[in-house]
């Protein structure tokens, strides 16, 4: 449905620290970089992260949050753990979410800028 998503930041060197550790256990890495944007994706970008002067303010109870694709399990672990590492806050750890599904496995983060990131896999059938 979507081509790519774009978020602002204030302190985009920060958001590159996070986002390059975050990202890479999920297989996506920065594509493309100036000293004011810089773009996330497999092979194409498909999320941009730029500074700005006023970014969104991040408000938890606005249901706002941004899912990746992870290729497996570890992967969403992993994702989690360099999340937290590269300063970001656990909002909820790696682990099924029977709420969502039965083979729904997801972790979620709060970055430094208060946008909130979830990481899933959809773990097949036993």
């Amino acid at each position: 449905m979507f081509d790519h998503i774009s978020i602002g930041v204030k302190d985009l060197e920060r958001a590159r620290r996070f986002y390059d550790a975050a990202l890479a256990p999920l297989g996506y890495e920065r594509l493309s970089n100036s000293d004011t944007t810089i773009g996330y994706g497999p092979e194409t970008v498909g999320l941009w992260v730029m500074q700005v002067e006023q970014p969104v303010v991040a408000d938890m109870r606005s249901g706002l949050h941004f899912c990746f694709v992870a290729p497996d399990e570890a992967a969403v672990d992993a994702f989690h753990a360099a999340a937290v590492a590269s300063g970001g806050t656990d909002n909820g750890e790696p682990g099924i979410r029977p709420d969502y599904g039965r083979f729904y496995y997801a972790a979620f983060i709060i970055d430094p800028d208060g946008y909130r990131l979830e990481a899933y896999f959809h773990k097949g059938e036993l």
